[in-house]
């Protein structure tokens, strides 16, 4: 059975006059604070997404927040966000070094996009120096841990206004 990602609502309704920014996160990215720590810190995901919401809040933004360790899942939500997003953060974990499908899914989006690791990507093995985000986003924050997501939240909220 297909995993569908983890997905947490957007929180429209009485705010739905605000822009909304998808917030995407690749393969083993659920696994943040336990996986090499050393790398990637001692932060869960979930601690990511709460620096993100309130970030986004504090912007005017609304956040529809995602993981998915599936490829396909996650260029299906690269295309939900294509109609429904006025950009994306993402962080696609290894499919950022392995994934023409969903550098063509990026580049059907025509929003902004802007590409975050929580590792400096170069200061690593020379297989994660490429990215097949970089062509299609807007910019990149590499290696400054969970603040790399808020300091995304906070050029979307930039570029968009």
């Amino acid at each position: 059975m297909a995993q569908t990602g983890k997905t947490t609502g957007s929180g429209r309704g009485k705010a739905a006059a605000k822009p909304l920014i998808f917030v995407l996160n690749g393969p083993n990215l659920n696994l943040l604070g336990v996986r090499q720590p050393e790398i990637y810190g001692r932060d869960t995901l979930d601690d990511v997404e709460t620096l993100c919401r309130f970030t986004a809040d504090r912007l005017g933004l609304d956040l529809d927040f995602r993981q998915t360790n599936h490829e396909g899942v996650l260029i299906d939500s690269i295309q939900e966000a294509r109609l429904k997003a006025a950009g994306i953060v993402i962080n696609a974990g290894a499919f950022t070094h392995t994934s023409v499908a969903m550098l063509d899914a990026l580049n059907a989006v025509d929003k902004p996009v802007i590409e975050v690791h929580l590792s400096n990507i170069f200061k690593r093995e020379a297989f994660r120096h490429h990215s097949y985000v970089s062509p299609a986003a807007r910019g990149g924050i590499f290696g400054l841990g969970p603040k790399g997501y808020a300091l995304a939240l906070e050029a979307l909220a930039d570029i968009i206004a």
